[in-house]
């Protein structure tokens, strides 16, 4: 008998696919249309507020919203332009060094950004072009920009790693999760990727014959130095509390701030960092108040559709766990016997699929613990399944065809021929999609799991 929980995601899916593939209606309108659905469905009408109210008071939601301004911010400024050509003035010279200077810039933009799409439109505008003067075909700059750009979803301060937080503390509440110890292992995930993509930009260099870059398109390492390094100190103040909390959690925190006062501290963190980075970017890199007022407000859409996206998001959650769907779909991987490499193989392939119809953060914030457990039910630590989240989410969704955002943004400022593009891109969705499966096997050691 199939589990009522395959009912309940079908209606989801179905009325979401409508809305807003058919009407194209927005998503988080599609979101709310869909709760709805449920509700009614379900007859859980008395507990409507409750559900609002669930969906309102994460502070998961709050956090996701100042990174997101941050990232507003840190785009108006520009502060981060100066970082990428550091990173080309010291691998320009290298044989395909450009391509590592993609892969590297446009990793940490894209998390500071958290925008696929906007950051290849962006850090890509400097990247691509540098990787075609050194050779590179266009279709494979293009890919390079998009794909790295992409991993962002998977690298804090992205908001996708603050809702697979969540999911996993909604699961397991008397775990002793901070965002520090969590954020380490989400790196420990990341840096396997990256090191993915610079052997994938190794082994098309050799394909392609791709040469270094020409000297005069080389930016001057110490002027670079000079007019960038306000940029280099952004990542060591959004990421080095979160290091030190990983670390100092029990020795030094706890002792001082007692258990309470340090959990306080852990949870405050992601509200004070974007803060203290916003601060520092404006004091380095000032604008006009008016020209401030003005990001915010054409950016005010924008964040507007995130905010309501997650908190529908978060009320469907709200129903599914008084629906017990995660239970019911654990018990019915469990009646059907599927082992880690079958759980490992599929699962990701069908979040993929998903995730060309609805954001990766709102499937995180959805179904975060329903597949948390089953992950857990398979054999997968919890901690990685939460951690790979955002990766088999939001990564794999943003580079494969026909949907592929990033790749379609990356193509336009190649002017990149389609069926190459297209064909060159299945490459890194094949090894995107080998890597997934490699660490949920537990293959490779991840930091801090």
């Amino acid at each position: 008998m199939i589990p009522s929980a395959f009912m309940y995601l079908a209606l989801m899916l179905a009325v979401i696919c409508f809305w807003f593939m058919l009407l194209k209606r927005p998503v988080y309108e599609s979101m709310f249309i869909a709760f709805i659905a449920l509700v009614a469905l379900t007859g859980s009408w008395s507990k409507l507020f409750t559900y609002f109210q669930a969906g309102l008071k994460t502070s998961l939601l709050y956090s996701m919203t100042v990174f997101v301004a941050l990232s507003m911010l840190l785009t108006k400024t520009g502060i981060i332009d100066g970082a990428v050509n550091i990173i080309l003035s010291l691998l320009g010279r290298i044989t395909g060094g450009t391509g590592y200077a993609a892969v590297t810039a446009s990793s940490f933009m894209g998390a500071l950004s958290g925008s696929g799409p906007g950051n290849v439109m962006t850090t890509g505008t400097i990247t691509i072009p540098a990787m075609k003067r050194a050779g590179f075909p266009p279709e494979l700059a293009a890919n390079i920009e998009s794909t790295s750009s992409y991993l962002g979803n998977m690298i804090p301060p992205s908001a996708n790693i603050m809702a697979a937080l969540g999911a996993f503390t909604a699961l397991y509440p008397e775990a002793e999760m901070t965002s520090g110890k969590f954020w380490v292992v989400c790196w420990g995930c990341s840096l396997w990727f990256i090191a993915q993509r610079l052997i994938t930009v190794f082994a098309f260099c050799k394909v392609y014959n791709v040469r270094p870059m020409d000297e005069k398109d080389i930016p001057d390492f110490r002027t670079s130095l000079r007019k960038g390094w306000k940029g280099l100190l952004l990542p060591v103040i959004i990421l080095a509390p979160f290091v030190l909390d990983f670390f100092l959690k029990t020795t030094f925190f706890t002792e001082r701030l007692g258990k309470t006062g340090s959990g306080y501290f852990s949870s405050s963190m992601l509200f004070f960092i974007a803060g203290v980075a916003a601060f520092y970017t404006l004091l380095v890199s000032p604008v006009k108040l008016s020209s401030l007022a003005d990001t915010f407000s054409d950016g005010a859409k924008n964040l507007s559709v995130t905010v309501g996206t997650c908190i529908f998001g978060y009320m469907i959650g709200a129903l599914f766990k008084d629906l017990n769907i995660s239970g019911e779909l654990q018990e019915f991987l469990s009646s059907l016997k599927m082992g880690r490499l079958a759980l490992a193989m599929y699962l990701p392939l069908i979040l993929c699929f998903m995730g060309m119809i609805i954001p990766g953060s709102s499937i995180v914030v959805v179904f975060g613990s329903s597949v948390i457990a089953m992950f857990a039910q398979a054999g997968v630590s919890p901690v990685l399944a939460a951690a790979m989240l955002p990766c088999i989410c939001g990564v794999m969704c943003g580079i494969t065809p026909p949907l592929a955002l990033g790749m379609y943004a990356g193509m336009s400022l190649a002017g990149s021929d389609f069926r190459k593009t297209v064909l060159n891109d299945i490459w890194w969705v094949i090894l995107q999609y080998l890597m997934e499966v490699i660490i949920l096997l537990g293959l490779l050691p991840v930091m801090g799991v």
